[in-house]
């Protein structure tokens, strides 16, 4: 079994300690680095070379997640939601962690998140896998991220991952735009 190479960036020393600890009972997850900032996280990345990182929602680290100072190819980035943030900043995360979520929630919604990662939008590939193509038909059949989470049996919030690398690669933003986008490439009938 792969063991994932997590950073942790939160600026709170217990949630920061409690995370670590909670990892550190897996086989699966080593956490190799913590910081309560950003900039700090950014300036180590190619010493670093996480796996996985995870942020705070109180993390000062401004509207944009993914910033262009570091390479997030192949990497998961998973949201620790401590407080309330705009939905915008959450939907550029792989994966979303409650603070409320006990030990098996919080390595689930990891493992997913590294599971998402692996079809990062960021990567040069504009071509949709098939997941994505799952997502779309049912974003065309007027489904709602809730509905296509339930018959994909998946998260929301991958379903929302999806949505974000399908509008990435096609660059198309409306359910209508997507919609013909779909009956153009054959996915669903006229």
């Amino acid at each position: 079994m792969k063991r994932y190479r997590v950073a942790i960036v939160e600026p709170s020393y217990i949630i920061t300690e409690g995370l670590k600890t909670i990892l550190a009972a897996g086989a699966e997850f080593e956490v190799v680095f913590t910081t309560s900032s950003w900039r700090t996280m950014e300036e180590r990345w190619g010493v670093v070379r996480p796996d996985v990182v995870v942020v705070g929602t109180q993390t000062d680290c401004g509207s944009t997640l993914r910033s262009s100072a570091v390479d997030w190819h192949a990497v998961a980035l998973v949201v620790l939601q401590t407080t309330v943030r705009e939905e915008e900043w959450l939907r550029q995360a792989d994966g979303v962690v409650n603070i409320y979520d006990d030990q098996h929630q919080i390595v689930q919604h990891l493992r997913r998140a590294v599971e998402q990662s692996e079809t990062n939008p960021y990567n040069d590939s504009h071509e949709l896998s098939e997941r994505e193509q799952a997502v779309l038909v049912l974003v065309a059949k007027g489904l709602a991220n809730k509905e296509i989470a339930d018959k994909l049996n998946i998260s929301v919030h991958t379903v929302i991952s999806h949505r974000k690398n399908i509008t990435h690669k096609t660059g198309i933003k409306s359910v209508a735009g997507l919609t013909v986008y779909a009956m153009l490439n054959g996915l669903i009938d006229v």
